[in-house]
């Protein structure tokens, strides 16, 4: 099924909807689990008075905006909406209720493995329900995560940091996707996983992969695969990088730029750096940032070199501007907007106050997401599509990437 340009400004009309109220002051009080490390911490969880009401705000707050969505769209079914998305969500609680375990919460581990990882078991083991089906609606739970992910993505945090994160992450972003592109055109991949894949293991994981299959309009069965070696790959990343930095006595600014540059999820990175200490914290976060930044001109390139290369226009057609524009994923343009609103258009004030409450809300959304990835993916065809060629193809980039990045790191941070 192809990607919906109306769908795009569905979830940048959310988005900001969110936003606003938000801003206005509006702030959701959402489910929270604290940490727990035996039986007894467990049940206390469950038996938690405001767990029952904060989910019932979760389900309200998601209910109305999967209901307006599907208005917007000429096609609202509220009471199916209703009953899916009650069972979607409690699995995303689950989820979240793995997460908070204290060898887990340790280990730095994000909610959305554990989404995808319970919906996998779900599909696989036991089958999706047909009353489950109506409210698996990844895509639009993830581009109105990415446009709320554009509030947390400040341009004055890069720039008062200094520009060399910037410059780490252009060369590496450049140098990282031609050699995916090239490696997946000699593993004798299609376009659309050739682009899939370059974007996902050069700029900055998830996000790119859906900007970029929104961008060439790419087939839904191919971004969950990316999507899901994206999350699978992170894990080992995240676990043995941050020790493999301290073997190799590495500076916190060599080894924050390295993690930072390499690990595909904002969260993992997060995780990664803080067991380095708060130094290296800060220059992996900067580095994911100055990525994430690029996210919005990378789309807009991609949309450009798919338009006029595309396999659809005949020799003697050229592409102008409407077509480029018809193409272009919209959430991403709300992913900017945020951005730019976030950083240069609010008070200071307000920025600070809304800040925590739509990172929550970006995270439940991306948590909801990737439960209906699992609820729509085998797991089988993680290593069998196309006899593994795509696995492969990830796996020999994140490598190179890793590699590349180091000596990167070293050139760019090897003084501070």
């Amino acid at each position: 099924m192809k990607k919906s340009l109306h769908e795009d400004w569905i979830a940048v009309i959310i988005a900001f909807l969110t936003i606003a109220l938000v801003c206005l002051g509006l702030k959701p009080a959402l489910p929270k689990f604290s940490a727990w490390a035996d039986g007894a911490g467990f049940w206390a969880q469950i038996g938690n008075a405001s767990l029952l009401m904060h989910t019932g705000i979760l389900f309200i707050w998601v209910l109305g905006c999967l209901v307006l969505a599907r208005f917007l769209a000429g096609n609202a079914q509220p009471v199916k909406l209703a009953i899916s998305l009650l069972g979607i969500v409690v699995i995303s609680l689950a989820a979240q209720l793995i997460t908070s375990n204290k060898f887990f919460k340790d280990l730095g581990i994000e909610v959305v493995l554990f989404s995808l990882l319970l919906g996998l078991l779900i599909n696989n083991v036991l089958g999706v329900p047909g009353w489950l089906k109506p409210a698996i609606q990844t895509e639009l739970y993830i581009k109105i995560g990415l446009v709320l992910l554009g509030a947390n993505v400040l341009f004055q945090e890069i720039i008062n940091a200094g520009g060399l994160g910037i410059v780490q992450s252009v060369v590496v972003v450049f140098a990282v996707w031609y050699f995916t592109f090239w490696l997946t055109k000699r593993l004798g991949l299609d376009d659309e996983f050739r682009m899939m894949i370059s974007s996902a293991v050069s700029i900055c994981g998830v996000s790119a992969a859906i900007a970029t299959s929104g961008a060439i309009e790419g087939d839904n069965k191919k971004l969950s695969h990316v999507i899901s070696l994206v999350l699978i790959v992170a894990i080992p990343m995240m676990l043995f990088m941050p020790y493999i930095a301290i073997w190799a006595g590495m500076t916190p600014a060599v080894a924050g730029a390295w993690l930072g540059g390499t690990i595909d999820t904002s969260g993992a990175v997060v995780a990664a750096g803080t067991l380095l200490g708060d130094e290296a914290l800060k220059y992996a976060t900067l580095v994911k940032f100055s990525q994430n930044v690029l996210l919005g001109l990378a789309a807009f390139f991609i949309s450009v070199y798919w338009t006029v290369t595309k396999k659809e226009v005949s020799a003697d057609q050229k592409p102008g501007l409407k077509t480029i524009w018809e193409r272009f994923p919209k959430f991403v343009l709300g992913f900017v907007l945020a951005s730019l609103l976030f950083s240069f258009a609010l008070p200071a004030d307000v920025v600070s106050g809304a800040k925590g409450s739509l990172k929550e809300l970006q995270t439940y959304w991306f948590a909801l997401a990737f439960t209906c990835i699992g609820l729509e993916t085998k797991f089988t065809d993680i290593f069998k599509m196309e006899n593994g060629r795509p696995a492969i193809a990830f796996i020999i980039a994140q490598l190179f990437n890793i590699f590349f990045t180091l000596v990167m790191a070293y050139l760019v941070f090897g003084r501070q």
